[in-house]
Parts: C-alpha cells; sequence; structure tokens
C-alpha cells in the first residue's frame, strides 16, 4: 500500500471512530432517560388519579380545601402495607356529618364512608387501610350545611391489597365476627371519652393468594357498621376492601361512657352484633 492509500485509510478510520464517539454520546442522555424510575418519580409524572375520582365521586360540587374541618394523619411510609395507620380528626365547630376516606391508586378507591350522627360528639376517628402502591389518600368531609372540605396525605406503600392474610385460614374463619370494645381514660376534657371496636374478620380482599393453591380468595369483607350509645345513633361505616384485616376503629365521643351497641354485616350476609357496658368488653 502506498503511503497515498496508507494516508486515506487512516483517515477514512478515524472519521468512522469520530462519528462512532459522536453516536455513543449523542445517545446516552436518551439511555438516561429510558431508566426506569423510582416509585416516588413514577408516582409524581404519572396523571392526576383523583381528578377523576373526585368528578365520579362529588360531580362538580366545589371542594374547600386547607380548611380546619378536616385534618388526616398518615405515615410518609408505611411499615405495613396491610395495616397503615388512618386517623381522621373533625372540627365540631363544622358539624361534619359524613366523610368519605380514598385511596387514590388502590383497586376500589374508596376505602370507607362514615356518617356521622347528629350531636354524636364524634370528633376523631382512627382505622387501618390497605395501601396498594404508593398514592394520595384523601378524606372529604361534608357539613350538615352540604359543604365539602378536602385534605390529603401522600403515602408510600405498595402490595396491602394482596399481602397475604396475617393468620391461618381456619382460625380466621373460627374467629370471625368475634368483638371487642376497649374503654379509654376520660383525656384532660372530662366531658370526652374514647373507645376501640376490634372485629375479628379476615376481611379479604380478592386480591390475595391461598398460600397452599394459589387461588385467588374470593373478597369478603365488612361491609355495614353501625355503632349506637344509649340506643341512640353514633356513627356507621359503610367499607370496601381497603379495610385492614381484624378491622379496627377508634372514637371519641362526649359525655359520660354509656352502653354501647355494635352491629357488623359483610359481604356474604353474616350479621355480628354485640352490646358493651363500661368495665365490659
Amino acid at each position: 500500500m502506498s503511503n497515498a492509500d496508507e494516508k486515506r485509510h487512516g483517515l477514512a478510520w478515524g472519521a468512522s471512530l469520530s462519528l462512532a464517539c459522536l453516536a455513543l454520546v449523542l445517545a446516552a442522555p436518551a439511555a438516561r432517560a429510558e431508566a426506569p424510575l423510582t416509585p416516588e418519580a413514577a408516582a409524581a409524572a404519572s396523571p392526576s388519579t383523583w381528578t377523576s375520582l373526585r368528578a365520579d365521586l362529588f360531580g362538580e360540587r366545589p371542594l374547600v380545601e386547607g380548611s380546619e374541618a378536616i385534618s388526616l394523619d398518615a405515615p410518609a411510609r408505611a411499615t405495613d402495607p396491610a395495616i397503615v395507620p388512618i386517623t381522621l380528626t373533625l372540627d365540631p365547630g363544622h358539624d361534619i356529618r359524613k366523610v368519605t376516606l380514598v385511596i387514590d391508586e388502590n383497586p376500589a378507591p374508596v376505602a370507607a364512608t362514615f356518617d356521622i350522627a347528629e350531636n354524636a360528639g364524634v370528633t376523631q376517628l382512627s382505622t387501618r387501610v390497605r395501601v396498594n402502591e404508593y398514592t394520595d389518600i384523601h378524606a372529604v368531609a361534608e357539613a350538615a350545611d352540604g359543604t365539602l372540605y378536602v385534605t390529603s396525605r401522600f403515602v408510600k406503600a405498595a402490595g396491602g391489597c394482596a399481602a397475604p392474610a396475617a393468620k391461618d385460614p381456619e382460625v380466621a374463619a373460627s374467629e370471625m365476627g368475634q368483638m371487642k370494645l376497649r374503654f379509654f381514660e376520660a383525656a384532660a376534657d372530662a366531658d370526652r371519652h374514647e373507645a376501640q371496636l376490634m372485629i375479628r374478620h379476615p376481611n379479604n380482599s380478592g386480591l390475595q393468594k391461598d398460600q397452599v393453591t394459589l387461588l385467588y380468595i374470593p373478597a369478603h369483607f365488612i361491609s355495614e357498621l353501625a355503632i349506637t350509645r344509649n340506643g341512640e345513633p353514633l356513627f356507621s361505616m359503610t367499607g370496601g376492601i381497603s379495610i385492614s384485616e381484624d378491622p379496627s376503629f377508634r372514637f371519641d365521643y362526649a359525655g359520660e361512657a354509656a352502653a354501647f351497641h355494635a352491629r357488623a354485616v359483610d359481604t356474604d350476609g353474616n350479621v355480628f352484633e354485640k352490646s358493651f357496658t363500661p368495665g365490659q368488653s
């Protein structure tokens, strides 16, 4: 090969190498852009589910944000996605009569609806829920005059709706429907008391699998709950698959500790009832 040919060959090889390097440099940002998003980034980038849920649930009714009428407490990152603690605090000055709890990204977003009786004096409700993926949780309170107030909390958790049951199915079936009401000492405000109702029930979501057969366990959960105090309604709940196994509801009320009655109905039509008096659980 002549010197001229060698020179032309070297120039061609160098040009090819330069083009290849340039292609790699240009492709690098695209490769980085295609890298999997973190759960936090994916949640931030996804379109808001709440926009459509809000329209479906409340139509064009205005929702007041930033009000003291209702607050929602939940962990920023849940320890266990199958039992995420939720506390709703209601301002007595707004006369809240109904609260809708919505877990935006759950398969069935409406976790529960609580109807609070007039003059019940309920200002706080706590329960435990399943969270299936990183999500906003919204609580919408409706006052006696029809005004809607909304608050929200972002919770990092995943897999709660499909998480295996904590109990052996046979044990859960044998205990199903058992109830216990725990009374708490009066707080600083002696006119207010607290109680906690605990119900033994698998509350199957329909997304869990039998750990032996690997078949899906049919949905089976508490769908209705009503609590009365001295024969008068206190609050009721319509529940869905997002309420955790062995449902628990802690609440406060005005006045002295009194006789309570709880009635729960599950999706199979089973009815569970029990009456309680202070000092008896």
